[in-house]
């Protein structure tokens, strides 16, 4: 991968939500961070700053990947931080969105840049021209816009948008920076107001109020119809408002309309006077407890504008649009619920047509092709679909047929002719240019080489698979490298059925002797989301002890076939790696995990504890503790983490908690994990691979286990315990330490393999255990029994 833009060094301006956010992102990341605002009363100016990144580790969803990111970030005012910009070699800019501030910012700051610095703002829709003519000219080549998505960790969109003196390179390496290094999905947009995401996402929302309001539907019944059932969060409309804020959205809607007076639509972005009542009184949305949704006595009420005053949620979508919903053939679908005289049904026609005739109008505009304004909407906005994919999926020239037809709509327009000249939007030779009137092929620069399948939209043909070199029932052995294979499962959520546990072992030896390294990677979906809890139970509830006996004994031997097979075996972590999961993924010599990974051992969760191997690796670890720490130490933190059936919210973490090979890579971008973990695989073989021999692992014995124990029933006796979950404990601790042996016996692996499979048959026979499986399996919730 080529980038001529090297990036280590970040600064970030403004140490508000957004900016605060953006730095913890980086920090993330592994970059060297600084965050500068406006410096504090009194003798510590640095103080506002320092307050802000110690704020990010109270905020949900946590900004920081662990507590740790945090100290990746240089905290300072401008008084006394200016001098840190020299040494960084992106800026961003993250203040409030108004031009006269950024202007007397930008002039504070620019003497402070380094010569190859590179200068962005991160505003959801000012100008980028207007922004750079307060730049020196010299200054102007390396400015654009960098419109990340809130909050920054998790949405995938930024939308990168140049101004017309932007140098093309600068954009070429900032865009393959913000991809592989911040892993986001980057979307070229002109410098157009509220650029792409906003401009058709707020409209599409204020759509809804529009015609919901036209149409006499309460916000409750707005939500419900523009939520899951169309593919959409399911916080809706009218929720997403009071999420963001309802004066946040006032801003963000309203504010543009001075500059939109030429869009046939700005009329319908004015929120309704009861919203802006409702902000005159306080009630801000989620952040002041009370929006247009408040918590009440007797659950969640809505605000009614005709009462005037909150109620209960009553909303109820029409049974007859919830069956046409459910046609799976999106023609017939559409067609139906255009036809329906049933006002919901009227509402979600209006709505998408108001959409399809808003995104046909404004491409020329604000996109270089239909793809940028799909891909933003599936990415800043979490649809399912972008407006053209939804338009294209019924039938390009039947919905614009449509659309001709019928005259009611916020705004009087036809559409525009290069509907006409076209079938689809999206194609093999590409999505369509408005402005160019052409078809654009997707991106050629070198770091989308690195994504091995990249998500695509309706109508793009699918990415070359590989070759299959052979298959089980349950498990496939296949390649893109004939130097490398790939095992991936075939089993719902990837889980670890007994199918799955013996077409391991048996593609294993195939692989041994087709290729010179391994990955394991699923196409879609988690890793793994663990062991098949529903044939366990089945097992438990007959009484079937040898059919838990035998899974058991699979997970083992599959586990150690992974461990002993005679080539490297890497693991490619994305999503979940649970319970079962997580033991293979701990077999593997090494992982590339993606940096959102959801990693743990969470037996105890459902009432067993590891027994794949699971427990008997985290013994053979903890023996090999690094320098100052006491491998007694170690495995007492392995404890506590399958006690607390405790899982990570980040790759970061799940290192932290001892839950990823000790050869592990962290990834930012999601589909760049099969690109990396075969030039690990590679890498492995290249270096002259010998597969690792434990064989004999010294035990913490009973000192340990007395120790764990006396924990456990002290939190019983405090009431934080159950008495399952002593039970459940004191298996897990007797597996750690190698049960009630002297300290430092040197046992071989078997005996901690067999701890874990008397723990888990003991537990599995229990019916305490059995209703947390179940309760798991109804709920995806766990069970506290």
């Amino acid at each position: 991968m080529q980038n001529t833009l090297p990036i280590r060094r970040v600064a970030v301006l403004g140490a508000g939500v957004m900016g605060a956010q953006i730095a913890a992102h980086c920090a993330n990341c592994g970059l060297d961070t600084v965050l500068l605002e406006l410096p504090a009363e009194g003798n510590d100016p640095d103080a506002r700053a320092r307050e802000a990144v110690q704020q990010l580790a109270g905020m949900r969803p946590a900004p920081l990947a662990t507590a740790g990111c945090a100290d990746r970030i240089h905290a300072a005012s401008y008084d006394t931080g200016l001098p840190l910009l020299a040494g960084c070699d992106l800026v961003i800019e993250a203040i409030a969105e108004r031009d006269d501030l950024k202007a007397a910012l930008y002039q504070r700051v620019v003497p402070h840049l380094a010569d190859h610095a590179l200068f962005a703002s991160n505003t959801s829709g000012l100008s980028i021209d207007g922004l750079a003519t307060h730049l020196p000219e010299m200054v102007r080549n390396r400015f654009c816009g960098v419109h990340f998505f809130n909050p920054p960790r998790y949405m995938a969109l930024v939308e990168l948008i140049p101004g017309s003196a932007t140098d093309g390179s600068v954009l070429d390496g900032l865009e393959t920076f913000l991809t592989s290094v911040l892993g986001k999905d980057v979307v070229r947009a002109n410098d157009t107001p509220n650029f792409i995401g906003n401009r058709v996402g707020l409209f599409s929302l204020m759509a809804s109020v529009w015609h919901g309001r036209r149409l006499g539907l309460s916000p409750d019944l707005v939500d419900a119809l523009t939520g899951p059932l169309i593919g959409r969060p399911k916080s809706g409309t009218y929720r997403t408002a009071d999420v963001v804020g309802l004066d946040t959205m006032v801003h963000v809607v309203e504010g543009p309309v001075p500059r939109l007076q030429h869009d046939p639509w700005v009329r319908c972005l004015q929120l309704p006077d009861w919203i802006h009542e409702l902000i005159a009184q306080g009630r801000l949305g989620a952040k002041s407890g009370a929006g247009v949704y408040r918590k009440g006595a007797d659950g969640i009420e809505v605000y009614d504008p005709e009462l005037g005053d909150y109620r209960a949620q009553a909303a109820q979508v029409s049974p007859a649009v919830q069956e046409v919903l459910a046609i799976a053939e999106p023609a017939e679908r559409w067609r139906r619920l255009r036809e329906m005289e049933d006002d919901q049904a009227r509402f979600l026609w209006a709505v998408h047509r108001e959409l399809f005739l808003y995104a046909a109008w404004t491409l020329a505009e604000i996109a270089p092709s239909a793809a940028e304004v799909d891909r933003a909407l599936r990415n800043g906005f979490a649809w399912r679909e972008g407006p053209f994919e939804i338009w294209q999926s019924i039938g390009w020239q039947t919905v614009a047929e449509w659309l001709r037809e019928d005259e009611e709509g916020i705004a009087d327009v036809e559409l525009p002719g290069w509907v006409r000249q076209v079938s689809a939007v999206h194609g093999p030779e590409g999505s369509w240019s408005a402005s160019e009137n052409r078809w654009r092929a997707r991106s050629d620069l070198p770091v989308y080489r690195r994504q091995a399948f990249p998500s695509r939209l309706r109508g793009e043909p699918a990415a070359q698979s590989g070759a299959v070199c052979a298959e089980t029932a349950a498990v496939r052995l296949w390649h893109r490298d004939p130097e490398v294979g790939i095992l991936s499962f075939l089993s719902k959520g990837n889980s670890c059925s007994q199918a799955v546990l013996d077409g391991i072992q048996e593609l294993l030896e195939r692989a041994e002797r087709e290729y010179r390294g391994l990955v394991i990677w699923q196409p879609s979906g988690h890793f793994s989301v663990g062991a098949d809890l529903k044939a366990v139970l089945a097992a438990a509830r007959a009484g079937d002890q040898p059919a838990i006996e035998r899974f058991i004994r699979g997970f083992q031997q599959a586990g150690q076939a992974i461990r002993d097979v005679r080539i490297p075996v890497v693991a490619a972590v994305r999503g979940m790696a649970l319970g079962g999961g997580c033991e293979l993924l701990l077999h593997c010599d090494r992982a590339v995990v993606h940096q959102e990974a959801n990693i743990g051992l969470v037996e105890a969760a459902v009432g067993v504890i590891p027994a794949g191997r699971g427990c008997t690796m985290l013994a053979a670890r903890a023996q090999r503790a690094g320098p100052g720490r006491r491998p007694a130490d170690v495995a007492q933190a392995y404890f506590r983490t399958l006690s607390a059936a405790r899982r990570s919210t980040s790759a970061l973490e799940a290192r932290d908690l001892g839950l990823l090979p000790e050869c592990s890579q962290i990834v930012a971008h999601r589909d760049e994990l099969l690109h990396v973990a075969e030039t690990q695989a590679r890498a492995a073989a290249e270096s002259g691979y010998v597969p690792p021999a434990f064989g004999r692992i010294r035990a913490q014995g009973r000192d340990l286990l007395r120790k764990l124990v006396q924990e456990l029933e002290l939190g019983h006796e405090q009431g934080r315990l159950s008495d399952h979950d002593l039970a459940i404990g004191t298996r897990s601790a007797t597996a750690i330490c190698g049960g009630d042996v002297a300290p430092d016996s040197l046992l071989p692996e078997t005996h901690f393999m067999d701890l874990e499979l008397e723990g888990f048959l003991a537990l599995a026979a229990m019916p305490a255990t059995q209703d947390r499986i179940e309760h798991m399996l109804r709920t995806g919730k766990p069970l506290r029994n």
